[in-house]
C-alpha cells in the first residue's frame, strides 16, 4: 500500500506546477507580444498583460500579410503547412502499415533483411541524405510543388517498426479463423487489422502531423516561389528583416497562429493518442 504523505504530495505537485510554468510561460509571453504594438518590446521592459493591438496584429497576418516579409498572406502559408502535414501523416501511415503487414503476414525470402534495411534508415534522416534527395527531386521536375514537399519525407521506419510490433501481438488463431472463413489477405487486412490498429493509427497520425508541420530545412531548400512557402518559413522571413527593426509583434502573432493547428489536433485526438501509446491489451 502506498502511504499518503502530505509532504511528498506537496513536493510532487510543486514539481508539476514548476514544470508546467516552465513550458507555458514562454507561450504566454508570445501571446502577450502578439497583442502589443511594434515598439513596445524595444524598450527593454517585458509587459505581462495583453495589449490592445490583438485585432490589428492578427488581421495584418491573416489579411494582407506583411509586405516587409516578402511573402504571401500568412493564411496561405498556414494552408500550405496544413496540406503538407496531412499528406505526410497519411502517407507515412499508409506506407508503414502496408509494409508492416507484408513483413509480418507474408512469407517471402529476405523479409527479415527487408525489415532491418527499413529499420536502418532511422540512422539516415533527411538532413544526411538531403543533397542526393534534392538532386532526384530536381531531375524529376518536382521543385516548387506539393509532391516535392511531401514525397521525400513520406517514408517512416519508426511507424513501420511500431505497426510490425503491434501485428506480432495479434494471435495467429485470428488469422487462421479468417482464412477458414474464406477471407483473403486484403479482406483480413481491411476488416480485422485496420479496426484493431485504430488507436495506433491515431497516435502515429498526431506524431507525424507535427513532424510534417514543423518541417523547415526541406521546404526551404526546394521552394523558391512564395505560393509554396510554409508557415515555419513565413515566421523566419518575418523575423529576418533586412531594413529596419524586426516587428516582433507580428513574429509572435505568427508563432501563436502556427502553434494552433497542432494543439487542436492533439486536443481533439487526445483520447486515441493516449490509448495508442499505453494500451497493451488488444
Amino acid at each position: 500500500m502506498v502511504e499518503n504523505r502530505p509532504f511528498l504530495n506537496f513536493l510532487t505537485h510543486l514539481v508539476l506546477i514548476l514544470g508546467i510554468a516552465t513550458v507555458v510561460f514562454p507561450v504566454y509571453l508570445a501571446f502577450i507580444a502578439s497583442t502589443r504594438g511594434p515598439t513596445e518590446f524595444m524598450s527593454g521592459l517585458v509587459p505581462l498583460t495583453p495589449g490592445d493591438h490583438f485585432l490589428d496584429n492578427y488581421g495584418t497576418l491573416l489579411g494582407a500579410g506583411s509586405t516587409r516579409a516578402g511573402t504571401l498572406p500568412f493564411l496561405s502559408m498556414l494552408g500550405n503547412s496544413l496540406i503538407m502535414a496531412v499528406l505526410v501523416a497519411v502517407g507515412k501511415i499508409a506506407i508503414s502499415i502496408i509494409s508492416a503487414f507484408a513483413i509480418v503476414y507474408f512469407r517471402f525470402p529476405g523479409r527479415v533483411i527487408a525489415f532491418w534495411l527499413i529499420f536502418m534508415t532511422l540512422m539516415l534522416p533527411i538532413e544526411v541524405r538531403i543533397l542526393p534527395t534534392y538532386k532526384v527531386i530536381a531531375d524529376l521536375g518536382m521543385l516548387n510543388s506539393y509532391s516535392g514537399l511531401v514525397i521525400p519525407v513520406i517514408a517512416s521506419a519508426t511507424a513501420t517498426f511500431l505497426f510490425r510490433q503491434f501485428f506480432l501481438t495479434i494471435p495467429e488463431e485470428m488469422m487462421e479463423a479468417a482464412r477458414v472463413d474464406g477471407a483473403g489477405p486484403m479482406k483480413f487486412f481491411w476488416d480485422i487489422l485496420l479496426p484493431l490498429s485504430r488507436t495506433n493509427i491515431a497516435a502515429l497520425f498526431i506524431i507525424m502531423f507535427i513532424f510534417g508541420w514543423n518541417q523547415y530545412l526541406w521546404p526551404l531548400l526546394i521552394t523558391t516561389e512564395p505560393q509554396y512557402y510554409t508557415v515555419v518559413m513565413g515566421i523566419k522571413r518575418l523575423a529576418a528583416v533586412l531594413d529596419g527593426d524586426t516587428q516582433w509583434n507580428l513574429v509572435m502573432t505568427g508563432v501563436i497562429l502556427a502553434a494552433l493547428p497542432p494543439v487542436l489536433v492533439i486536443i481533439f485526438m487526445q483520447r486515441l493518442f493516449v490509448k495508442g501509446l499505453v494500451e497493451t491489451e488488444k
